[in-house]
């Protein structure tokens, strides 16, 4: 049997926010960090419902796991119930991880940029993998970890509880042995230090509360440009010494969701209201009239002038289907140029879009385009003075079209 020592909880403002909109919960076996988001401090609110709705413990009857990915659903919805009450609170939301010491095991649940770690002989594992646009601009090897640590759309996350009636929920169970220390954390610490002076920190002080108050230090010593909050605790043998317990470094598994992922992003900023992606549809095209050619009359002729009325028609008739093949000729070679030929624009879940062929819609559903490359970029994020500019189906070539989309996905077009 494992308990938690040490137990350490701090939080800090940091240098340049006024208010701070962490909230933290530490009382064995469960730990709990909340990152809020929303102004007019509707991100405290949001953190703090979040935490109270773990003040109970976990729900009886279930595993470890299912009652902590159960907790965040029902601190979900009442965030979300909140922000739809009051109009100030509208698009509060928060990021939580939460962590609960079973036995041999910790379990974990998480949503957001929050992030758990754990320290074993002096080697610091992360936990958990952020739900943020450069994390999946790196999992899709768009992005180095070296650019994303600088990247200017690094605070986006991706998922969050509140601004949905509904969230995702990962779940993970690691064994954990004595001597292992588990450190949970808001974004204004890492997006501060790197895992290495974390580690270092760690490693080198001599309590937990001493490393608490080290890191948090180090943290605004680095800029503190948000609030910084840290739970710490240290895992032993309830038994005594002699217990075996597991000896090998643990893994990052797979995390198990309680629903499916969704197959785009939708951004949702650290330091304010969720953002709606607006959908920027190519225009339609109106069909240009159309006349029908004469038909002849049906049945074999009855006279020597019905003959002649007939010979009469088919030269007009043999003319008209020249024309028609030619222009289908023309058509076709149209159609095969416009291949060369690409525009940027949103889908309908407003990702940005490359496109490739002309930016029109004909009768009867007919498009003279398709998909070429969806980014990992929501159009709300592209700055409003550079949106329509970028977004305005204009014809571009292939490099034109996929240099633009690489700027972006490298923020380099940004506000």
């Amino acid at each position: 049997m494992l308990r938690a020592t040490q137990i350490t909880c701090k939080t800090d403002t940091g240098r340049q926010r006024r208010d701070n909109e962490d909230s933290a919960f530490a009382r064995a076996p469960l730990f709990v960090v909340a990152d809020g988001m929303g102004g007019a401090q509707a991100g405290e609110v949001a953190s703090r419902i979040a935490i109270e709705t773990f003040e109970h413990d976990l729900p009886d009857g279930l595993a470890a796991e299912q009652g902590l990915a159960e907790r965040v659903r029902e601190a979900n919805r009442r965030i979300y119930d909140s922000a739809h009450e009051e109009r100030e609170r509208a698009g509060m939301g928060t990021t939580l991880t939460a962590a609960y010491l079973e036995d041999r095991s910790l379990a974990i649940a998480h949503v957001g940029d929050s992030r758990a770690y754990m320290l074993r002989d002096g080697s610091l594992q992360r936990l958990t993998r952020d739900h943020s646009l450069v994390d999946e601009l790196v999992r899709r090897g768009k992005l180095t970890e070296e650019q994303a640590a600088e990247h200017p759309q690094r605070s986006i996350i991706t998922r969050a509880l509140g601004p949905e009636p509904e969230v995702e929920v990962d779940t993970w169970s690691y064994p954990v042995r004595p001597g292992d220390v588990l450190l949970l954390c808001s974004d204004g610490l890492t997006s501060m230090l790197s895992e290495d002076q974390v580690a270092g920190i760690l490693t080198h002080a001599s309590t937990l509360e001493e490393a608490g108050n080290e890191l948090i230090a180090a943290a605004n010593a680095a800029g503190g440009r948000d609030n910084i909050t840290v739970v710490l605790f240290e895992v032993e043998d309830a038994a005594g010494p002699g217990s075996e317990l597991e000896q090998t470094m643990v893994d990052v598994p797979a995390p198990r969701v309680d629903t499916s992922d969704p197959d785009t992003l939708t951004g949702v900023e650290a330091a304010g209201p969720a953002r709606v992606a607006t959908a920027t549809a190519p225009v339609r095209m109106r069909p240009a009239p159309t006349t029908r050619p004469p038909v002849a009359s049906d049945g074999p002729p009855r006279s020597d002038a019905g003959r002649r009325r007939r010979a009469r028609f088919a030269k007009p008739v043999a003319a008209l289907v020249a024309v028609v093949v030619v222009l289908g000729l023309i058509g076709g070679g149209g159609y095969l140029a416009s291949r060369q030929l690409y525009f940027i624009g949103t889908n309908p879940k407003g990702v940005v879009t490359i496109y490739r062929g002309l930016p029109y819609d004909l009768p009867a559903g007919i498009r003279l385009y398709e998909t070429y490359y969806v980014s990992g970029v929501p159009a709300s994020l592209i700055p409003v003075d550079r949106r329509s500019a970028l977004l305005d189906n204009r014809l571009r070539s292939q490099s034109d079209a996929s240099n633009l989309i690489r700027q972006l996905e490298l923020g380099r077009i940004s506000r």
